[in-house]
């Protein structure tokens, strides 16, 4: 396999836009009441799972278990409609990602129960953190990181 750029040294300003992204994220789901450190873990993995990002996949697996999610929580996401392990907000949390990531549209339906479920500021935070995943994964995904090598 051909050896690919590293793209932290390659492009280093570029990367800390995306790390500054990261802290920002960190600090207000510290301090979210809808959105917490953890749930914001699930959805980097679902979304890593729904971008087939090996290197992502294994990232934030690692990050759960390292701060005590029951792995049960990680195994069942591919199926988090059929399983009763995640709470309301989270299975309407990991719908609202499924569909911003796949660029369907989001109605007005799913609109207003976006806002009565989350605050206006989680929701913006939440769409930002969506497209913050999304540009890892196809970083990650074209450069081919070797898995482990961040840790």
């Amino acid at each position: 396999m051909i050896k690919r750029l590293n793209y932290f040294t390659v492009a280093p300003a570029a990367i800390e836009i995306l790390l500054q992204q990261e802290q920002y994220l960190r600090q207000v789901f510290t301090q979210s009441e809808f959105i917490n450190i953890q749930l914001w873990e699930l959805i980097k993995l679902r979304v890593s799972q729904l971008n087939q990002c090996a290197f992502c996949i294994e990232m934030h697996s690692h990050d759960l278990l390292e701060q005590g999610v029951h792995p049960q929580r990680l195994l069942a996401l591919n199926a988090w409609r059929d399983t009763p392990i995640y709470s309301d907000t989270e299975m309407f949390v990991f719908e609202f990602v499924e569909k911003l990531l796949t660029g369907t549209a989001i109605d007005d339906e799913l609109y207003q129960r976006a806002l009565a479920t989350l605050s206006e500021q989680d929701l913006v935070n939440l769409t930002i953190a969506v497209n913050a995943i999304n540009s890892w994964n196809r970083i990650a995904k074209l450069f081919k990181p070797e898995i482990g090598s961040l840790r």
